[in-house]
């Protein structure tokens, strides 16, 4: 059972994310409200739910790669 002050991970709607969390509120045995330890937002807790899943670092190496090979200029063949 979470305590007030407690760390918990969640869905930040500020930062697109899934974060860690602080516990703020809770009712009984639920937690009610959160504040993300990233940017500070407070809301009501998600239960981690609500964004897109996160990329794998090899997702996010392809994103990276895709974007700068899309803009480097195509080589052009010189001839000495």
């Amino acid at each position: 059972m979470p305590r007030l002050g407690d760390d918990i991970d969640d869905y930040c709607s500020r930062c697109k994310r899934t974060t860690d969390h602080s516990v703020v509120t809770i009712s009984g045995e639920e937690v009610q409200k959160t504040r993300c330890r990233t940017c500070g937002n407070e809301h009501s807790y998600r239960k981690n739910q609500g964004g897109k899943k996160e990329m794998s670092a090899q997702e996010a190496f392809q994103k990276v790669l895709s974007s700068v090979s899309a803009q480097m200029p195509e080589k052009r063949n010189r001839r000495r």
